[in-house]
């Protein structure tokens, strides 16, 4: 099994979207049984709780379920246990990198790094902003990328 985690701060934004997207890419391409997909956050706010109310709402409106998923925040153990980890944000990332330390640890990127056209490294935090639909944009064509990426790398 190929183990995807989506991490950004609370968990309750970008990467339950990300993780949901993702699965639901997963599951469209037949992949359900090879590659899963899960989220966590950086920051301790918010776990327990469901994602935000725009995030889940912009899934509805996408068809995309959003079962099962509640904010957590990622521990260095499990950093080994994904196969790629992938951060929503620059600040994220060098957070992810700083609590592995010299603890092995997945292949840890950017979404963007996969969206270079993007033109930017960082998918905007949507609970400052409140543009979720630029940041499902963004996550819906990076997803895409990530999973050709995955199935290329691992001979899906």
């Amino acid at each position: 099994m190929i183990r995807v985690l989506f991490v950004c701060l609370g968990n309750i934004c970008r990467s339950p979207m990300a993780e949901a997207v993702f699965r639901h890419k997963v599951g469209k391409a037949g992949l359900s049984e090879a590659i899963e997909a899960d989220s966590a956050g950086t920051g301790d706010w918010h776990i327990g709780q469901r994602p935000h109310r725009a995030t889940l709402e912009i899934l509805r409106q996408q068809g995309i379920g959003s079962e099962g998923l509640t904010a957590r925040q990622v521990t260095a153990e499990e950093l080994a246990e994904f196969d790629y980890i992938v951060a929503l944000d620059g600040k994220n990332l060098r957070d992810l990198k700083k609590l592995a330390g010299d603890r092995p640890t997945g292949r840890l990127t950017l979404l963007l790094d996969f969206l270079p056209e993007a033109g930017a490294d960082d998918v905007p935090d949507p609970y400052y902003t409140g543009n979720f639909a630029e940041v499902y944009d963004l996550i819906n064509r990076g997803c895409d990328r990530l999973l050709a990426e995955i199935r290329e790398r691992e001979n899906l």
